[in-house]
């Protein structure tokens, strides 16, 4: 048998393809469907909220925390990396947040944009769609949209997190599953050009 997350009370999932035994989850979280929450992930929100986006994967020891005025709240498609710290921020669709980047309390990230790992926002930060984020203080260094490639990389996270609801940790693997991912990029080509 399977140990479950622990979910607090106030807690919605709204069908997410998996959530580790090892994450902890408190207060007043929304989780849309498809959406991922990997190991040992802390999510904690006394008394503002945290949403998770649709299809957005959450992975290994991230910490999601509110601040003292300003909900977390994560778009669709996104995938906030290991080791990341977002406190009280809002997160665009379409975005990637890098290794071990922490972003802060008040800081906006545009749609379509990646945030470098070990990046550090600091409070208030504002980054305009489709940048590039660097630095410490974290800062917009080139203009792209990112956006096929993020949804990408969170297509390839919830079909993992599909697996692993069905005890199947080598997906990736599998040579089926390349074509899986040529159809996939071929139908965001289509629907992000």
């Amino acid at each position: 048998m399977t140990a479950a997350p622990f979910l607090g009370p106030d807690v919605q999932d709204h069908g997410s393809a998996w959530i580790d035994p090892s994450a902890r989850i408190f207060g007043a979280v929304e989780i849309a469907a498809e959406a991922s929450i990997w190991c040992n992930v802390v999510v904690r929100a006394e008394s503002q909220h945290v949403a998770i986006g649709r299809r957005t994967n959450i992975q290994d020891f991230v910490m999601i925390h509110v601040g003292s005025g300003t909900p977390t709240i994560v778009g669709e498609n996104c995938s906030i990396t290991h080791h990341v710290t977002l406190h009280g921020c809002d997160i665009g669709d379409n975005c990637l947040i890098g290794i071990g980047a922490t972003i802060m309390d008040g800081c906006v990230i545009g749609a379509g944009s990646i945030v470098a790992g070990g990046s550090f926002l600091k409070e208030g930060t504002v980054i305009a769609p489709n940048s590039i984020v660097m630095g410490s203080p974290g800062v917009a260094t080139k203009t792209r949209d990112s956006s096929r490639a993020n949804a990408m990389n969170a297509f390839l996270y919830w079909r993992n997190a599909q697996a692993y609801a069905q005890g199947d940790y080598r997906l990736w693997s599998k040579e089926s599953f390349r074509a899986e991912m040529a159809a996939e990029h071929a139908r965001l080509a289509q629907a992000l050009s």
